[in-house]
């Protein structure tokens, strides 16, 4: 067959289909089926109704595309190559491979056109959500009439296993109560999973399943008629009061005459036999691996005057909205780059002279200062917003009714939470966080890890921080959830001592643009450390670790290292010593990640390593080796807790004042024994 015999529809598709299976071939590695079956899908969506410029791919009213099926990658790769975005023919033959930008799963950042780092299923989904969510926020924000600067939509593409995940329910359900009409969902129905037949786990129906959550649901029989998608397409655009899904049947590794609705062409290449075979059986004009066409290429990109024109007149219309409002239109355009605003950091309260409480309660009074000064600032808490504190007075809920209210009701999924979050951070224009009980993070760690790979700048806040949050017992008593998360690369953890250092973490959060922080805050009142009157002094928790007291003599015997609410008792301790005459110094380490990126001069000089360092945390040990080396000791927790009022649960399991006492002149007689 000639090239002429071939409609440029069908080599516009099937150069998908031939892509993606040498690219797999090529790596020895992969997921060829699925970017075969979908390929006429993704023809007719990104040369027909995806609003985009492949010469600009961050203009910000472009639509959001998000492959939540990231292990169909070569899917995304060859739609943006053949669509012209900085993706050469040679990264596609790179694919897989070291430093690459074809990597196996799509990683935000490393990929011109990739919206979100995708792989674990369901994230992606729930990114869009927050991304939808962000968009009609923002709407709602910056258009006034005759000025519509926000308008665009978010399609995603996910697959059997997307739906299996649970997050796909929190996320859905959240998309329908909040009635996302320019979000989309296109459901790749194949009917196969790695082990077989989806009838193997699941006989749910999705359609059913997506009404019952309100959503606008739509089925296409037979996936490789570009009729029917097109008709599905043009029919969920018409839908604005209502989300999306659409259920798009159709067979996995299509046009393969020996693989194709198996299991086998899931995950593993075709085979150099195979690939050839269904070059031969679909007609390709040629044999040769990674053969484009120039008239395919020339189909693919024959829309491109347009993308360019459809950005065109978006700045044009930006540029009327400036000559008519210059200062909501800076507003706007900073805001989109993720600046924060002049004299932001001035609404941080100063609590050096508040009264003793929780700094969970701390933390509310500094939210909600800083939500005058930051109008972007949007967020809620897992249906905890009044035990978390992070409810902004005045802000509104935000909802279909309400689309530019501040206080987003996330409902008790904290699984979503954290990837709507990520969806809203990955959008831009707003600064996103969530709070629940720190044990509860667990339910979201996939989505903070996420955001950590992508250097997101979300804010979590973790109340109920340690056993001291008392009687609810061991199922919410967090041990283990510090240790684990400080363990995640990029990852900011704050976890302050008083109303100085709290105010000081949030400053430190919103600063860090370099991936998302955590505030761990208590349950139970802390007391206000006495800093001598200078309050700014908490100001030594932006290098993670500081010296809060030195002894009253000149010598230092042991170093007391301590974080949260267990800084009071290093303090207690310290007093206790001297009247043994010991010398302690006391350290507040309130973030490990902050102390860690410190010179080894400074933590020398924080933690001179010829004193006996002991570690004071109500949490698991594991981790304070590194800080209290050979020969320190670590107070803690390393079992789980119990249910009592928290007084009793620290006597009991001696995170104390004495049992620092003890353990510190035990040591430094042993110490003097062996020396």
């Amino acid at each position: 067959m000639t090239v002429g015999d071939i409609g440029p529809e069908k080599l516009a598709v099937d150069t998908i289909k031939v892509l993606a299976m040498d690219a797999v071939q090529a790596a020895n590695s992969g997921h060829p089926g699925t970017p075969m079956a979908l390929a006429p899908l993704g023809y007719a969506l990104w040369t027909r109704y995806l609003r985009h410029n492949p010469d600009n791919p961050e203009w910000p009213d472009r639509d959001r595309f998000v492959l939540s099926a990231g292990h169909a990658s070569m899917l995304i790769y060859c739609l943006l190559h053949l669509t012209g975005y900085d993706l050469s023919l040679d990264d596609l033959k790179s694919f897989r491979q070291l430093a690459s930008r074809t990597p196996g799963h799509p990683e935000y950042r490393q990929t011109p056109g990739v919206e979100t780092t995708t792989g674990p299923l369901g994230q992606g989904l729930a990114n869009s959500v927050g991304m939808a969510l962000a968009e009609r926020w923002l709407a709602a924000r910056h258009n006034r009439p005759g000025h519509e600067i926000v308008n665009h939509r978010t399609w995603a593409l996910c697959s059997d296993g997307d739906l299996m995940e649970g997050i796909s329910h929190e996320a859905a359900e959240i998309a329908g109560h909040q009635r996302l009409g320019k979000l989309t969902w296109i459901f790749d129905d194949n009917r196969i999973t790695i082990e077989g037949s989806t009838k193997l786990a699941t006989a749910t129906d999705q359609r059913r399943r997506f009404e019952g959550y309100g959503w606008h649901t739509l089925a296409v029989e037979d996936g490789s008629e570009l009729d029917a998608i097109d008709r599905a397409l043009a029919d969920a655009t018409a839908d604005g009061e209502r989300p999306t899904l659409i259920v798009l049947s159709t067979r996995i590794a299509d046009g393969s005459p020996g693989m194709a609705g198996t299991a086998a062409a899931h995950g593993a290449p075709l085979g150099a036999a195979e690939v050839e075979a269904t070059k031969r059986a679909i007609g390709y004009p040629s044999l040769d691996p990674f053969h484009v066409e120039p008239t395919a290429l020339a189909e693919w990109r024959g829309s491109a005057e347009e993308w360019a024109e459809a950005e065109a007149d978006w700045r044009r219309r930006l540029e009327a909205y400036r000559a008519e409002a210059p200062e909501a239109a800076a507003t706007f355009e900073a805001e989109s780059s993720g600046a924060l605003p002049p004299g932001w950091e001035e609404a941080i309260p100063d609590l050096g002279n508040r009264p003793a409480t929780a700094t969970r309660n701390h933390s509310g009074v500094v939210l909600q200062g800083l939500a005058g000064a930051l109008p972007n600032l949007v967020g809620g808490s897992a249906d905890l917003g009044g035990s978390n504190k992070t409810d902004i007075a005045g802000g509104g809920d935000l909802s279909y009714s309400v689309p530019g209210g501040r206080i987003f009701h996330f409902g008790v999924r904290e699984h979503a939470m954290g990837a709507v979050m990520n969806g809203m951070a990955l959008h831009g224009g707003v600064h996103p966080f969530g709070g629940t009980f720190l044990i509860f993070s667990d339910y979201m760690r996939p989505a903070i890890r996420l955001a950590a790979l992508m250097r997101l700048p979300v804010t979590y806040v973790f109340t109920h921080d340690s056993i001291g949050l008392g009687e609810d017992g061991p199922t919410h008593q967090p041990v283990e959830q510090l240790a684990t998360l400080r363990a995640i690369p990029g990852l900011l953890d704050l976890r302050p001592a008083d109303g100085p250092e709290t105010a000081e973490a949030w400053r430190a959060a919103l600063r860090y643009r370099d991936g998302p922080s955590l505030l761990a805050l208590t349950r139970q009142t802390v007391p206000l450390i006495d800093r001598g009157g200078a309050s700014g002094s908490a100001r030594g928790l932006h290098r993670g670790a500081y010296v809060l007291r030195e002894p009253e003599g000149e010598k230092t015997d042991a170093v007391l290292i301590a974080s949260g609410s267990e800084v009071g008792i290093a303090l207690e301790a310290q007093l206790q010593l001297a009247a043994d005459g010991i010398g302690a110094r006391v350290v507040s380490m309130p973030s490990w990640h902050l102390f860690s990126g410190e010179s080894e001069a400074y933590r020398v000089e924080v933690l001179p390593p010829d004193a006996l360092r002991v570690s004071i945390e109500a949490g698991c040990t594991m981790g304070w080796e590194r800080w209290v080396g050979e020969g320190g000791i670590s107070v803690g927790i390393d079992g789980f807790g119990a249910s009592a009022p928290w007084e009793q649960l620290y006597e009991h399991y001696e995170i104390t004042a004495e049992r620092v006492r003890r353990a510190v002149r035990e040591a430094l007689r042993e110490r003097r024994r062996l020396s």
